[in-house]
């Protein structure tokens, strides 16, 4: 029996009309492909009415595997995302939020490319940005226009650890946005292996992004396919959330793409461009607030930073005898 292509998997929680809404935009995006995929819901232990919307569109399906998990207790998100991906069994895995807006053009467009380059290892899905309150258009600082990605590599020829590199470098908000990222399943569960601790990170997704780039080709797609809603995401409603992404979840995440084949002077430097994008007043505000853990948190972080100086000091010295070999008494 051959290996399905793609599993489509949709973690939730307590969101069952959202849920109903999202299944049943996948059942119409799906038409044409249904012995293609998997879906899979994974219901992170729902008190409403989950179970029986899952159930009806069951029922519905005829030509394509619906799986259902539940798990027994409220495991958080994290771990929910990470049973959909370490659990399916198809060639290719893309979890995708139950409340963001996806065009139906978008599953048949995956689904193309990853039959006519058996190599791909990882897709970038563009999308556009909105702030659920305000709904204004939402982007980094450093994109021009509502397109959060500016690498395009549809063809994926390019330089996919370069690709992914740029893709972090500019905004790590869009490298761990759920919705937009297709990933090589054998790549997944081996990143996994490496890094057992990734799903204690609210980050862990860019490390498996850059796993998966750096073995095989990489596609970041020049138009959008989904938006966006920005300002709700769920390590945003942890009270110390800001203090362990700047100073514990990135760093961490940037050691281990060096430990898994990216090179020390990218991974220095982005741990000193994490150091300077740090938000002053978050550190002050954690220290008021719970100074002996902000401390125990941050101190690991300046030496990270401290080492990383040092080092690409000596390497710029190293790079300057190179190119000015009469100055440095060389000739």
């Amino acid at each position: 029996m051959n290996q399905k292509l793609l599993t489509i998997a949709i973690p939730t929680y307590n969101r069952a009309q959202l849920l109903d809404r999202q299944i049943a935009w996948l059942i119409e995006a799906i038409k044409g492909f249904e012995t293609d995929c998997e879906i899979l819901v994974s219901d992170n232990c729902s008190t409403d009415n989950t179970p029986e919307i899952v159930k009806k569109w069951q029922s519905q399906v005829s030509n394509t595997t619906f799986l259902y998990n539940r798990n027994t207790e409220n495991l958080g998100v994290i771990k929910n995302i990470n049973y959909c991906l370490k659990t399916a069994t198809t060639k290719y895995v893309w979890a995708i939020g139950d409340d963001d807006p996806i065009q139906t053009r978008a599953v048949s467009y995956v689904l193309n490319k990853i039959k006519d380059k058996e190599d791909i290892s990882l897709i970038f899905l563009n999308f556009s940005g909105r702030n659920q309150i305000t709904g204004e258009d939402v982007h980094p600082p450093t994109i021009v226009g509502n397109r959060w990605f500016d690498a395009g590599a549809d063809d994926g020829n390019g330089d996919s650890k370069a690709i992914y590199e740029h893709c972090f470098e500019k905004s790590i908000g869009a490298v761990i946005f759920l919705t937009a990222t297709i990933y090589k399943t054998q790549l997944v569960k081996e990143a996994l292996d490496y890094w057992q601790e990734a799903e204690n990170n609210w980050i862990f997704l860019a490390y498996f992004a850059g796993y998966c780039a750096a073995r095989g080709r990489i596609i970041v797609t020049t138009d959008n396919f989904m938006e966006c809603v920005v300002g709700v995401s769920y390590w945003q409603k942890e009270p110390k959330s800001a203090l362990l992404m700047q100073y514990k979840h990135t760093p961490e995440v940037i050691i281990k793409l060096e430990e898994t084949g990216y090179s020390k002077q990218f991974c220095r430097r982005m741990i000193l461009h994490s150091f300077r994008e740090a938000n002053l007043k978050v550190l002050l505000g954690a220290l008021r607030r719970w100074p002996l853990y902000t401390l125990q948190t941050v101190i690991p972080f300046w030496r990270l930073v401290a080492v990383s100086a040092l080092y690409l000091i000596k390497l710029n010295k190293q790079v300057d005898k190179t190119l000015h070999p009469i100055e440095t008494g060389f000739l």
